[in-house]
């Protein structure tokens, strides 16, 4: 998990959801980086592409919170590219319910490129069309979503960018909730287990994501 920055801790009641990631800054997060394989809930693969993805929080019901996020400057590639695989189990409603939350954000512009939050009692907020959920029991998936920012046509080319996602059980310690995340730089995860080589900051390549793609740009211009 090189190049990320891991947060967590827990949460209880009800409070308005989705939970601020800012909120769990500096907690100790519940974050794994998974081998290719099979997620024992929903049966699709551990990894969109390649050996590894990470996993953000567990199937544990401990009233865990768990964030992970990475920053990029000066970005000068034409495209963001990652992908992202949600499970959460049925519980209550909107408000304290396991969930996830998925934001892209511009830091530059200040404005979120992508802003996801799913709980199992459905969506929160805006932003939260295009995904497909599947039940598995009393399990809720959005199976694996590829996510594709055309940075030229935004004209964003050069500035800086934030990646973060949180994943959260239910606050009653009853119903888990988590999130695998494979990919996050300027070439598209391919499908499958054998990572292209043009993929450089592919979570099975290295886990050197943007930070990986920024210091091969400086080199070029150095």
């Amino acid at each position: 998990l090189s190049g990320w920055t891991g947060g967590g801790g827990t949460w209880s009641g009800s409070p308005a959801a989705p939970v601020n990631p800012s909120v769990y800054a500096g907690g100790t997060p519940t974050n794994t980086v998974t081998s290719a394989g099979v997620d024992p809930i929903t049966g699709a693969s551990t990894t969109y592409n390649g050996s590894y993805a990470a996993r953000i929080n567990d199937r544990i019901n401990n009233q865990s919170v768990s964030t992970i996020s990475q920053s990029v400057s000066n970005y000068t590639d034409n495209n963001i590219f990652f992908a992202w695989n949600a499970v959460l189990e049925s519980s209550h409603g909107l408000t304290d319910s396991d969930y996830f939350s998925l934001t892209l954000r511009d830091d530059t512009a200040g404005v979120d490129l992508v802003s996801r939050a799913y709980s199992s009692a459905g969506s929160i907020g805006a932003g939260t069309t295009g995904v497909t959920w599947t039940s598995f029991g009393s399990w809720f998936s959005s199976g694996w979503v590829v996510e594709n920012i055309d940075v030229a046509a935004l004209g964003a080319i050069g500035y800086d960018f934030t990646l973060t996602l949180l994943a959260s059980v239910c606050p009653y310690s009853g119903h888990a909730g988590y999130v695998y995340i494979d990919g996050f730089g300027s070439a598209p995860p391919p499908p499958g287990n054998v990572p292209e080589p043009g993929s450089l900051a592919l979570l099975g390549l290295g886990l050197a994501g943007l930070a990986g793609v920024r210091r091969r740009k400086q080199a070029k211009t150095a």
